[in-house]
């Protein structure tokens, strides 16, 4: 019996999925988490498809892009040619690439031979006429055009005007995805090792603003001049931007680092003013992880009409010069107003986003979460310790605890908000499990060095930790990533002089210590999921708990 096209392709989705899932625990030491609870959307066709690492995409490593660009702002336009060098790592006669179904593929070449290809919604696979072996290297190019779609928050490419009418165009597509607008390996896991050369031409009189180092420009003689921007390290492909616009420049140093400013003319003074807490932010980051990642490339400020995003060594600011976010104090506890919470958040996913990448969509608090702490250590080396505790839980009241942080894998969703404030008062916790602040500095440093340039997964994460400390914390990390509810530490005070305890919480074998008793004189105590008892001089009314140590509930019976 013949089997319909649709039926082909659920099939082949299944087999990606399948595929894609095994390729990710395999990677792991840990034992397999449980898997996220329903809460998020059901995974489409077309999200199980973008979400796998399926056999068209495992069977290569990406090496090298050059995406070349010719922007036309009148027609909102866009056409030109993707290179993609790669390296077989299984003989194959196949690849998966991504480009939305708007943009039109022109042809698809190796060398001289024009390729086959099928397109599948914004999947396309490239045929190959001859098999492609193991271990060799090969470049395509991808010729395409079209008019890229404004969708998604912040548009993802956008055709605006500044305030005195210039095009001004701008992208960011974190979310949606880069094949909105250019054809690429549109996943997390692989990126390509050696960067990659940014080209785009622009009518005259404006400036292209990319990633990496600024090579130079180009007219060339047809009223358009060409931009070219060289990144030297991997880049994750959300990351990929352009800013085009009637921007100037202004500069500065730290430390050896190329500090770059793209703004506005009449933005300019603002910006001088406001830019320069550039170099404090790095002094604090500096102090906690190391050097800025990608020295080679520089590090620009690039504004935007948007709010802001991280986009390597091109952080697009859309703050408006201005302490706390877009005019208001984001945390409501007095201390987001002293600073510019887009440089020092959006800044910060330079180490932790873009040095470090998360390997699949459903582990992105590896970029949030640990970057919304970040944020925390700034204010604590700039204002000390006492201000970076009340800021961090000024946080406890944006988290939801509506579905689990880590969502399930293979499958493009996105996990919820609470992967920023929710995944940042876990790291505060385990800072405060671990209970030595020279070791935690030390593990923090040590964590960020391992992993840098990588692509990783949280269950690498659980094993470095698990390794420094001594301690099995998996089953605190899966309480906190893969279930919806945080721990509760339930307390009974039946006899007098004595307090029982015991936490309440999904993972059967959890076990934390935590702080108790009073503020001028903590004990710590080792809860697990059975009840104990402790001798205690204090009455009900007395006892405390260390709850800005510790993301937790506190029941007293």
């Amino acid at each position: 019996m013949a089997i319909s096209a649709l039926c082909k392709r659920q099939l082949r989705t299944l087999t990606l999925l399948t595929c894609s899932v095994t390729t990710l625990f395999a990677q792991t030491t840990q034992s397999t988490p449980p898997q996220p609870k329903p809460g998020a959307a059901e995974p489409t066709p077309q999200d199980l498809l973008r979400g796998s690492y399926g056999p068209y995409r495992a069977n290569n490593d990406l090496l090298y892009y050059h995406l070349d660009l010719r922007v036309d702002p009148d027609k909102k336009f866009i056409s030109g040619t993707n290179t993609i060098r790669f390296k077989m790592l299984e003989d194959g006669t196949r690849i998966q690439l991504e480009l939305y179904p708007a943009l039109q593929i022109e042809k698809i070449t190796l060398g001289p031979t024009t390729l086959k290809y099928d397109r599948d919604g914004g999947t396309f696979y490239v045929d190959f006429p001859s098999t492609l072996r193991k271990g060799r290297t090969y470049s395509i190019d991808v010729h395409y055009s079209g008019n890229p779609p404004e969708t998604g928050r912040f548009g993802c490419f956008t055709f605006k005007t500044d305030p005195s009418g210039h095009p001004w165009i701008n992208t960011a597509c974190e979310g949606d995805g880069a094949y909105i607008w250019w054809p690429n390996k549109e996943q997390w896991r692989d990126e390509p090792q050696e960067g990659m050369l940014i080209t785009v031409a622009v009518p005259n009189g404006l400036m292209d603003v990319s990633n990496g180092k600024f090579l130079g420009k180009k007219d060339l003689g047809d009223g358009y001049t060409r931009w070219n921007w060289q990144v030297h390290y991997p880049i994750n492909n959300y990351d990929v931007a352009l800013n085009i616009g009637n921007y100037v420049h202004f500069s500065d140093k730290f430390e050896g680092l190329a500090l770059d400013y793209y703004v506005l003319p009449e933005h300019l003074e603002g910006a001088k003013r406001q830019f320069a807490q550039v170099p404090g932010m790095m002094k604090a980051y500096y102090h906690y992880l190391g050097e800025y990642p990608f020295k080679k490339d520089g590090y620009k400020l690039v504004e935007v009409p948007y709010a802001g995003m991280e986009h390597q060594s091109a952080v697009a600011y859309g703050n408006h010069f201005a302490n706390g976010y877009l005019d208001r104090d984001w945390t409501g506890v007095g201390i987001s107003p002293r600073f510019d919470f887009i440089i020092i958040h959006e800044s910060g996913h330079e180490w932790f986003g873009n040095a470090i990448t998360a390997a699949d969509k459903s582990d992105m608090w590896i970029h949030e979460g640990w970057t919304t702490y970040l944020e925390s250590l700034y204010v604590e080396y700039t204002y000390g310790h006492d201000d970076a505790m009340k800021y961090i839980n000024a946080y406890k009241k944006k988290v939801k605890n509506d579905r689990p942080i880590i969502t399930a894998r293979g499958t493009n969703q996105e996990p919820s908000q609470d992967q920023y404030f929710k995944g940042a008062l876990f790291i505060n916790t385990l800072r405060s499990i671990v209970n030595d602040d020279a070791k935690w500095w030390a593990m923090l440093r040590g964590y960020y060095q391992k992993y840098k340039y990588q692509n990783i997964m949280t269950e690498d994460i659980i094993g470095y930790f698990n390794q420094q400390t001594g301690m099995d914390l998996t089953p605190i990390f899966r309480q906190y990533l893969w279930h919806t509810a945080i721990p509760t530490l339930e307390l009974k005070f039946d006899a007098p002089g004595t307090v029982q305890y015991r936490w309440v919480a999904d993972e059967k074998d959890f076990a934390m210590p935590v702080r108790v008793g009073s503020s001028d004189h903590w004990e710590t105590i080792h809860p697990t999921t059975d009840w104990q008892t402790m001798k205690s001089p204090l009455t009900k009314d007395q006892f405390d708990v260390a709850t800005d140590l510790y993301y937790i509930n506190v029941s007293k019976l």
